[in-house]
């Protein structure tokens, strides 16, 4: 169907309405899946992400019934080789027609699933050199099972991300043992031994890639403390230290106040992810030093930028109280990422 107005096919200019319809953002999902619980919502989330059909034809209407159901619900709808779920990452990569060698696109899956975002640590996660990737990249990219995530601060540096969650915990948590998840019985003692796996490798940057969602779509403009332009993840160099600081979010804008029609984007706000930490002051001392980072380097408007601290755990009263006396510090729980603003 999709040739039909393509090329030089018959009807090619004729379509009056081209529709896309995308996968549910985080909220719509949970609404969808009807789940009221938002821890509950991210890990069902970081399992199957927004595609209707996982929640109706491909799980029969099974949702977990709360959180202690979770994984049961998982082995009884995504190990159960019964269920359609069990092999879908497998039929998505297949569906791909440029894909010719298959172990070698399910290497470099495998290879991000296991925490290997940058090309270099991807080609030496297969031993293979980093110019031979450049197609599967690309066929992958194209195909939106991935994704290029361009560095905050370094243009030509990116990260590769999967952009398909049932392709990112196949490749983490069911592809190592896909002989034992094939014989009867063993989903159980796979899921109990893949827990450690699931919430560093799959739930963790799941969390990371929600809160960037929500800096870009939810949070308001007196949160951000003005309009954003772009999110983003980034790496901030500190030479005194010798080492580089990690921030899973960077969000640049214009300031609130700006003259109207000003173009001096600056940093917005920079935050920190952390799905099953409780954080606290020293986390927030971290970002603060990375802001004087920022603030010294020439080209980077930091002067006003905020800092968010992003938790599945919750975070310590002394963190409470240090935000209730500065607007500049956000804290954003779970209810928070699922509320409007």
């Amino acid at each position: 169907m999709g040739n039909l107005l393509t090329g030089t096919a018959p009807l090619r200019g004729r379509a009056s309405l081209e529709l896309v319809v995308p996968t549910l953002d985080y909220r719509l999902a949970a609404r969808f899946w009807g789940i009221d619980d938002p821890r509950l919502a991210v890990l069902v989330d970081a399992v199957v992400g927004g595609t209707p059909a996982y929640a109706r034809e491909f799980t029969l209407g099974d949702s977990p019934d709360g959180i202690a159901d979770f994984g049961a619900w998982v082995i009884r709808n995504v190990l159960n080789p019964s269920r359609p779920l069990f092999r879908e990452a497998r039929f998505l990569l297949a569906e791909e027609p440029d894909v010719r060698d298959t172990a070698l696109y399910h290497g470099v899956l495998s290879a991000i699933a296991g925490g290997n975002h940058t090309r270099g640590g991807i080609a030496g996660y297969l031993e293979r050199k980093s110019t031979d990737l450049g197609h599967p990249l690309t066929v992958l990219e194209d195909g939106g099972l991935i994704t290029r995530e361009p560095d905050a601060f370094h243009a030509k540096r990116a990260r590769y991300r999967i952009a398909e969650p049932i392709v990112d915990f196949h490749h983490a948590v069911m592809r190592p043992r896909w002989s034992d998840l094939e014989r009867p019985g063993r989903a159980e003692l796979v899921w109990a031994e893949a827990q450690a796996t699931f919430y560093s490798k799959v739930v963790g940057p799941h969390f990371e890639h929600l809160c960037r969602t929500w800096a870009s779509w939810y949070a308001s403009a007196e949160t951000l403390g003005g309009t954003r332009t772009k999110v983003a993840s980034g790496t901030v160099p500190d030479p005194a230290a010798k080492t580089k600081h990690e921030l899973d979010v960077v969000v640049f804008g214009t300031w609130l106040g700006a003259a109207s029609g000003a173009r001096n984007e600056g940093v917005l706000a920079i935050g920190e992810a952390k799905w099953n930490e409780t954080l606290g002051l020293g986390h927030l001392e971290r970002l603060g030093r990375i802001r004087d980072l920022l603030r010294a380097r020439s080209g980077v408007d930091a002067a006003q930028t905020r800092l968010l601290l992003f938790s599945g755990a919750g975070f310590t009263d002394d963190l409470h109280r240090t935000a209730d006396a500065d607007p500049s510090v956000q804290l954003v729980d779970l209810a928070r990422l699922y509320v409007a603003e």
